[in-house]
């Protein structure tokens, strides 16, 4: 990836974008949609095996390497995600040195692969260098979270009473208290209280419209 001007620090929060080549509609069906959340999860942590090596492995095999994981500190900590057809929004905060640019090439990378596999076609499937904007505060930080999440009700992919069950952002892990989720939720939660209070948040249109200056120089796009 090209070098960026933005120093990305341990222990700091960045709203990470990046967009297809050209646009191309590559989250666009469920296929490829549940293979990048899968390749999310993986390579949160630093991996010995690639995820198709590791899915040759036999159930005991993959139990064991899982547990092993477990020892080790992952590379981020994935706070919020929405895959929109043609980009993808992230709200990490970087937990080793050089932690985002592993994590963004690993996933990049592998779900290129899998994109250019499937669809007969070679070379790059993003552009070459994703977008960073360091969060500074707690108020940014729940603002960019609601941003992210409402991406697809602001491009009317869905509806916002549809958004609670809407698998491919980080919305219903938060309301739905999915225990078993990749999804950090309890810094965010523990901000407001309580999950109906974060969803209210999210459901008030205006008052994000409000702030949306606020965050401006935050939102990519």
């Amino acid at each position: 990836m090209p070098r960026r001007n933005l120093v990305l620090a341990k222990d700091e929060i960045y709203h990470i974008f990046n967009r297809s080549i050209a646009r191309e509609n590559i989250f666009s069906n469920k296929i490829n949609l549940k293979k990048a959340l899968e390749i999310l999860h993986f390579y949160r942590f630093p991996q010995q095996l690639r995820l198709s090596k590791f899915k040759t492995l036999t159930e005991i095999q993959k139990k064991d390497y899982l547990l092993a994981l477990k020892d080790k500190s992952p590379l981020v900590e994935i706070y919020s995600f929405a895959l929109m057809p043609n980009h993808y929004h992230l709200l990490l905060k970087q937990l080793q040195d050089n932690g985002i640019v592993r994590f963004i090439a690993n996933f990049q990378n592998s779900f290129a692969k899998v994109f250019n596999l499937k669809n007969e076609r070679d070379g790059a499937v993003f552009q070459n260098s994703f977008k960073a904007k360091r969060v500074e505060t707690d108020e940014q930080f729940i603002h960019i979270s609601r941003y992210i999440h409402l991406n697809p009700v602001t491009a009317y992919l869905i509806n916002f009473n549809q958004l609670a069950n809407y698998p491919w952002t980080s919305f219903p892990i938060y309301v739905n208290e999915d225990k078993n989720s990749f999804v950090a939720v309890n810094f965010l939660l523990h901000l407001f209280g309580s999950k109906d209070k974060y969803a209210d948040f999210v459901a008030d249109q205006v008052s994000y419209q409000r702030e949306l200056a606020s965050i401006k120089d935050l939102i990519i796009d």
